[in-house]
């Protein structure tokens, strides 16, 4: 099974920069992920890493990494997770997220999303929860984040449309 995501993320690790320019890239399409500056460093399916540095862009008034930029964090990762595992038939949204502020947010976070289940293909809509884990240079884990994703069809294409 091929997937355009996943095709882009392997082509562009061949070249130079070509992890930061995929991550550039990702957040052209979605730019409030900007925000944040991510670095996507392993993308397979139903796994996916990324990281963001601790400056001031993402700092709060205790000179730790913000709460919403862990929340921008793991919504980056559990979806673009989610958008190299679904079946060619489905699409997703997510549909909500529950936090964990674990400890207090220092350094350069790295954060893993994995799925709770599987993404498979079927002919209804069903809900997939997605386990996001961010952690210190420690290694320690600071936040953790379950993202529900919304897993259902594509709708059918139209004659019409095809043709475009």
């Amino acid at each position: 099974m091929s997937n355009r995501l996943l095709d882009t993320w392997h082509r562009m690790q061949r070249w130079p920069a070509g992890g930061w320019l995929f991550s550039r890239a990702v957040c052209f399409k979605a730019p409030y992920f900007a925000t944040i500056a991510p670095r996507i460093t392993v993308l397979e399916p139903g796994r996916c890493e990324a990281t963001i540095r601790h400056r001031r862009k993402v700092t709060n008034h205790l000179g730790t990494v913000h709460a919403i930029a862990l929340c921008n964090l793991a919504e980056l990762v559990a979806g673009v997770m989610t958008d190299a595992s679904v079946p060619a038939s489905m699409r997703w949204i997510p549909r909500g997220m529950t936090v964990e502020y674990l400890k207090k947010a220092v350094g350069s976070i790295h954060a893993t999303a994995t799925p709770e289940g599987a993404l498979v293909e079927a002919g209804e809509g069903y809900a997939l929860p997605v386990a996001v884990e961010a952690r210190d240079p420690a290694g320690e884990v600071v936040f953790r984040a379950r993202v529900m994703m919304w897993i259902s069809p594509k709708p059918a294409r139209s004659p019409a449309t095809e043709r475009r």
